[in-house]
């Protein structure tokens, strides 16, 4: 089956991992009857207590028959205070004691094992290991996006991917836009031909960047690379995959495939002070696909400058844009019209637990895996200078994350005795 369906197109190509998902899914020991098709009350916890983590766990709290019955952050405030904000927003729906709030590198297993459905929302370097460690429990899952910050973790996540089938789980991931109706008349619309076949796309996500959080007395360098963690490439995998994997996503998904190769330019102009780790400040990949498709991706953070996060699909007879299509004249074709009343963010908890309890095959996590990987192919290739193969980078891309998490455990990137941190030089970086 293609990695690239949408979740409602991948069902009747699953019959049978639905045949034998029940079978499994009854036979975990933490599975009840709302897990495979009843309709008890559902156990959730949430791994990550950020600002998302906050986000989705309302999301998931706004579905009925769902309760909060676990939390788990590094920090033991940022836990605190996301479960006081839980108390007041749903209160008869949060069964948080103070033992079932947990922090540290290792809080998740206790979070995860008091849970049947968890969410994952954590820095996007430690996606892999929580989701492993979530399927091996029996645990449904939603997690968010990008789903790791290097191929080994991107392999993690597929292997994965794979044992969730076989248990029967259901798996939603962060790529909101596979949930929002526009996206999808739009996808429609182009697969119906009226422009053509797909010949290139430019996908944008062109911004003045995000929050800086300043070194504070006393932090080992763990802490500041966790609290600051966006800057630095285990953490967050650059801006190219934390923020604009959305926007290359869909081209994927319009494409049904993923990039065969890459090659591009970047660096670091303006953001490039001791707050701003290592990660370059602007890319500007191409990427190519099997057919000779080409997707042009650019993203930038850089403040006062144009603002540009969309997706632009290029046709034999005309271009589509979200919600839009137009002819090689620029005439309009087609327009959505829909009302959109409920966010796509709300409809992926939705679509979850519809999924979970009338037992429907559901796993976003190989599209969303392989967009991830095509975001760190285009960093690879930005970062190098060189032209990189999807598969190549793949299978040999170096893993940049720590041997041991610990507070005072080394994370890798050091700064220099100006304080700041090296970034990586094209024509000198090793990837693979």
């Amino acid at each position: 089956m293609s990695d690239f369906q949408t979740s409602d197109q991948r069902t009747a190509d699953r019959r049978t991992i639905l045949k034998t998902g029940v079978a499994a899914a009854a036979a975990l020991p933490f599975a009840s009857q709302a897990q495979v098709g009843g309709s008890d009350e559902l156990k959730v916890a949430t791994i990550g207590c950020g600002g998302r983590g906050r986000g989705a766990t309302a999301q998931t709290l706004a579905v009925p028959g769902t309760k909060l019955v676990a939390v788990a952050d590094a920090f033991r405030e940022r836990a605190e205070a996301a479960v006081s904000s839980f108390r007041q927003q749903f209160a008869d729906r949060v069964d948080l004691p103070a033992d079932r709030i947990y922090d540290g590198f290792d809080a998740y297993r206790a979070a995860i094992d008091a849970a049947d459905v968890v969410i994952l929302a954590t820095t996007p370097g430690f996606r892999p290991q929580h989701f492993e460690y979530a399927v091996e429990q029996g645990k449904h899952v939603f997690m968010e996006k990008p789903i790791a910050t290097d191929a080994p973790g991107v392999r993690q996540v597929l292997a994965a991917a794979k044992k969730a089938d076989e248990k029967g789980l259901k798996v939603v991931c962060g790529l909101q836009r596979h949930y929002e109706p526009k996206y999808i008349e739009t996808l429609a619309k182009v697969k119906e031909g009226i422009i053509g076949e797909i010949t290139h796309g430019q996908v944008y996500w062109n911004s003045g960047g995000v929050w800086v959080r300043k070194r504070a007395k006393g932090m080992t360098e763990m802490e500041y690379q966790m609290r600051n963690w966006y800057y630095f490439n285990w953490l967050s995998g650059d801006h190219i995959v934390e923020q604009h994997v959305h926007n290359i996503d869909v081209m994927n998904w319009f494409k049904g495939a993923h990039p065969v190769k890459a090659q591009g330019m970047g660096g670091r102009q303006v953001r490039k002070g001791p707050d701003h780790g290592e990660i370059f400040d602007h890319h500007a990949v191409e990427f190519t696909y099997a057919d000779g498709t080409v997707m042009n991706s650019h993203c930038r953070h850089q403040r006062k400058t144009l603002n540009r996060v969309t997706e632009i699909i290029g046709c034999q007879k005309g271009k589509a844009e979200p919600g839009k299509i137009v002819d090689s004249k620029g005439k309009t074709l087609w327009r959505y019209r829909g009302k959109d009343d409920k966010s796509p963010y709300q409809i992926e908890h939705d679509k979850l637990y519809e999924h979970i309890r009338e037992d429907k095959p559901l796993n976003d996590a190989y599209y969303t895996a392989h967009s991830t990987m095509t975001a760190i192919l285009g960093r690879m290739a930005t970062y190098s200078g060189q032209e990189i193969k999807y598969d190549e980078a793949l299978e040999k891309g170096l893993s940049i994350m720590p041997e041991t998490f610990a507070w005072d455990a080394d994370p890798g990137p050091k700064p220099g005795p100006n304080g700041i941190y090296p970034c990586p030089i094209p024509g000198k970086h090793r990837v693979m």
